[in-house]
C-alpha cells in the first residue's frame, strides 16, 4: 500500500508539472530564435533526466546489492583492487556530456545572436527600443514614428532592436520571440527577433530595476506586413508629435500609459553612439566641460606667466 501510494504521488506531481507546460511562453515559440532556443532547454531537460534516471537506477542496486546481511560479526569482505574498465566510464561519460553541451551551447548562442535563417538577404526593421524608471520607449527610425509601452512589428521580416536605458539597467525579453539582453546607458546592445506567426506577445523587463520594474510589462503585436503599413499610415495621420518638453516629461514620470507619436526623440535626444557617450547621449557631458575650462585656465596661467618673465626681464 505504501509504495502504491508513492507511486501515486509521483504520477500526480509529473500530472501537475506537465500539464503546466503549456502555460510556459518559452516552450511556445513563433519565431526562430525562441525556437532555437526551445530546444536547447528541451535538449538540455532530456540529458538531465537522461543522467537522473542512471545515477537512480546504480544507486538502486547498490543499496540492494551491498546492502547488511547475515554475515558473521568478524567477517572482513575480501580486498579488491580498482577496476579500470569502470574507472574509464565514469571518466569519460562526463567529458561527452560535457562536450556535447558545449557544442550545442556555442551554435545555438550564434544562431540566435544573428540575423535568422533564410533572412539574411533582407532588410531588418530597426527599432531604438530605450528604458527609463519605469517604461519603454520604441522608436522607429524608418517610419519616423514612436510608440510607448508596446510595440508593433510585422512577420517574417527580421527585427533589429537596438537597446539603451535613461535610468537604471533593464532587460527587453519577449519569451515567445527570443532571449532577453540587456538595456545600459552610454552604449546600444542588439537584438535580433522575428516573428513567424501574428500574434500579441507579452515583452516585459527581465532584470530587477527598481520598485516598478514589475510594470514595465508591454505587448509586442505581431502583424501582416499590409495590416503593419497601415498602422504606420494610421499613426502618421493621426497621433501628435513628440516635442523635447513631452520627451522629458516622459522620462520623469515613473510610469505611463500607452502612447503614440509621428515622430521621435532620436532628433533631438540621440542614443548613445559608444561605451563613453555620456548619459545625455550624444550631447557633452559636464566633465567635458569642466575639462574644456580646466584647459582654458592652465593656458591663460601659462599666458599670465609668459607676459610676467618678458616685463621682468625688459626691466632688468
Amino acid at each position: 500500500m505504501k509504495r502504491k501510494g508513492l507511486l501515486l504521488v509521483v504520477f500526480s506531481a509529473l500530472l501537475v508539472l506537465l500539464t503546466g507546460c503549456n502555460s510556459l511562453a518559452v516552450l511556445n515559440p513563433k519565431g526562430p530564435a525562441a525556437k532555437t532556443q526551445s530546444e536547447v532547454i528541451i535538449f538540455s531537460m532530456i540529458v538531465m533526466a537522461i543522467i537522473l534516471l542512471v545515477v537512480y537506477v546504480l544507486y538502486i542496486f547498490i543499496i540492494t546489492k551491498y546492502r547488511a546481511s547475515k554475515a558473521a560479526p568478524d567477517y572482513e569482505p575480501p580486498h579488491e583492487e580498482g577496476n579500470w574498465l569502470l574507472e574509464m566510464v565514469w571518466i569519460v561519460i562526463p567529458i561527452i556530456i560535457v562536450t556535447v553541451l558545449s557544442v550545442v551551447t556555442v551554435r545555438s548562442t550564434s544562431a540566435v545572436e544573428n540575423v535568422a535563417a533564410g533572412y539574411e538577404d533582407d532588410k531588418p526593421l530597426v527599432i531604438y527600443a530605450a528604458s527609463s524608471d519605469w517604461k519603454w520607449h520604441f522608436s522607429y527610425p524608418e517610419e519616423g514614428i514612436e510608440t510607448v509601452n508596446y510595440v508593433n512589428i510585422p512577420t517574417h521580416r527580421p527585427i533589429e532592436f537596438r537597446l539603451y536605458s535613461y535610468g537604471a539597467i533593464s532587460s527587453l525579453w519577449i519569451p515567445q520571440l527570443g532571449g532577453q539582453k540587456y538595456a545600459m546607458s552610454d552604449m546600444v546592445n542588439t537584438l535580433h527577433l522575428l516573428a513567424e506567426q501574428p500574434g500579441s506577445y507579452v515583452g516585459k523587463n527581465a532584470n530587477f530595476s527598481g520598485k516598478g520594474f514589475s510594470q514595465m510589462e508591454f505587448e509586442a503585436l505581431a502583424m501582416s506586413p499590409t495590416e503593419y503599413a497601415e498602422w504606420v499610415k494610421e499613426v502618421k495621420d493621426t497621433a501628435s508629435d513628440l516635442t523635447e518638453e513631452e520627451f522629458n516629461s516622459l522620462l520623469e514620470m515613473n510610469f505611463a500609459g500607452r502612447k503614440t507619436y509621428k515622430s521621435t526623440h532620436l532628433e533631438f535626444n540621440p542614443p548613445p553612439e559608444g561605451e563613453n557617450a555620456g548619459h545625455d547621449h550624444g550631447g557633452s557631458s559636464d566633465s567635458d566641460s569642466s575639462t574644456e575650462m580646466d584647459h582654458s585656465e592652465m593656458d591663460m596661467d601659462h599666458s599670465n606667466m609668459d607676459h610676467s618673465e618678458e616685463n621682468a626681464t625688459n626691466g632688468k
